[in-house]
């Protein structure tokens, strides 16, 4: 049985510290933006790889991006759940850009109780100093925010900058998944 993580952060320190604990073997890192991303590309004549990255080239297109995915959701509310799954094999999925109500909903009514959701929490401080900068009108949107009021999680990780007690959390989290593998 696979089991899913969905991880609702854009941390991308805490997907690599999993994934190479886990291994590629036993872990995939599934990206919801991915499909969404790759999806606007095409259909904009937009380079897919740029948008990606932390570039200024997607901080273009973020907003009509984030636009158009509103209005994909909205017709199709697993649209880009399902695409990020296709094909994947490993026994646990640790799926980021988890950000909606809807998504979470998605995962649990489709994989039902092998799937656990995991909130990575930092403060404003610390994502600063690791170089994030709000964007009004964007990073207060749902595309960013929309599971700060959700409660419920499985577990809760908080990334402020106190490497010790991360990894104290994380090996508590890899503890468990490695106890259902």
């Amino acid at each position: 049985m696979a089991w899913k993580f969905l991880i609702a952060s854009e941390e991308k320190q805490i997907m690599l510290l999993m994934s190479n604990r886990l291994g590629a073997d036993i872990c995939a890192v599934l990206r919801l933006s991915g499909p969404l991303k790759e999806q606007y590309a095409q259909e904009h004549g937009l380079s897919f790889q740029r948008l990606l990255d932390a570039s200024s080239y997607k901080e273009t297109h973020r907003r009509d991006m984030i636009r158009w995915g509103e209005e994909k959701r909205q017709a199709d509310v697993g649209c880009f759940c399902r695409k990020v799954v296709e094909g994947i094999s490993q026994p646990v999925w640790l799926v980021s850009d988890t950000r909606r109500v809807s998504d979470v909903q998605w995962f649990q009514e489709a994989y039902g109780a092998v799937t656990r959701t995991v909130r990575v929490v930092a403060s404003e401080q610390s994502r600063r100093q690791r170089g994030w900068v709000f964007t009004p009108g964007v990073d207060d949107a749902e595309s960013e925010c929309g599971l700060d009021h959700l409660g419920g999680f499985d577990w809760v990780i908080e990334n402020h900058g106190d490497e010790q007690q991360l990894q104290e959390q994380l090996g508590k989290l890899l503890g468990f998944i490695y106890s259902r593998l």
